[in-house]
């Protein structure tokens, strides 16, 4: 429920969707709008210029919402959103190396700002770091052999396209993996773009201070597209919920705790199968929703 005299903030920007929607409810409310992408700012900015000085968007990381919130002079929030996928632009754009679908170059930056690419990774990583990214990022079975085959091929000389790089992929893996309904490169690819992003970096450090900016009964809603996301805001949600370290045989909780969160429910909220007919990319978000108290 969105409070038309409210402030509310939308961490990941993107098309405006959802900054859309929230600000079409505001009567003399605010909404703070933030992305990583530039581009997404520009964009969005045309969408949602008809709110005029209802919506405020930020160029920044919503690892930073304390800081940037502060920076507004704004205290505490209604609501947050943050929507954790890549957004659509980002994938169907090719020249942004985000997609293993088409030729680019090795990028894949959110903010375009920022020093590191896909292409430093690749080419300078260590092959044992590497191979750790492929596993723990993208949970690719055979992590291994992928960082094998960028290390020996980039003696030649660097690997400098998505392309290239897809075609490494599978070269080193077995044909019965080249044979599973998923592209042989799609788990690399996500483990990249989370490594150039640190984007599991960023949602721990929003999930450790961003509640706290909350109103009570101020609402925290994130959306996650992968069990790595998920697992770090259900950690975040319930260390606010059920933090108590006191044994279970106390009388009364001794350790300090002070509730701060409690979830509305208990397991996340996914698509339907509807909402999966109309935007496929929908298909692994998971939802969870959290109350200040």
């Amino acid at each position: 429920m969105i409070r038309p005299e409210g402030v509310y903030l939308d961490g990941t920007l993107g098309l405006g969707g959802h900054s859309f929607e929230i600000a079409s409810r505001l009567s003399t409310g605010r909404l703070i709008a933030i992305d990583r992408d530039q581009t997404a700012i520009e964009r969005a900015g045309r969408r949602l210029s008809r709110f005029g000085d209802r919506v405020c968007l930020v160029h920044g990381d919503f690892r930073d919402t304390a800081k940037i919130l502060d920076g507004l002079g704004i205290e505490s929030v209604d609501g947050m959103l943050f929507d954790l996928g890549v957004s659509s632009p980002q994938l169907d754009e090719s020249q942004r190396g985000f997609s293993y679908m088409a030729d680019a170059p090795l990028d894949m930056r959110m903010d375009e700002s920022e020093a590191l690419r896909a292409y430093d990774v690749v080419n300078t990583w260590p092959e044992e770091r590497l191979s750790r990214v492929l596993w723990e990022y993208g949970e690719e079975r055979y992590a291994r052999r992928i960082a094998q085959a960028i290390v020996k091929e980039r003696e030649k000389g660097p690997v400098e396209s998505t392309l290239q790089l897809v075609g490494l992929i599978k070269a080193a893996m077995p044909a019965a993996a080249l044979r599973e309904k998923q592209h042989p490169a799609k788990r690399s690819f996500q483990a990249l773009r989370i490594a150039v992003n640190d984007e599991l970096g960023a949602v721990a450090e929003m999930m450790d201070t961003a509640p706290d900016r909350l109103k009570p009964g101020g609402r925290l809603c994130v959306i996650s597209f992968h069990s790595l996301e998920d697992r770090i805001v259900k950690q975040g949600i319930n260390a606010r919920e059920n933090g108590c370290t006191c044994p279970r045989e106390a009388p009364v909780c001794t350790c300090g705790f002070v509730q701060t969160l409690k979830s509305v429910r208990r397991k996340p909220i996914l698509p339907s199968e509807e909402e999966i007919a109309r935007n496929p990319r929908a298909r692994s978000a998971k939802l969870r929703v959290a109350e200040r108290v």
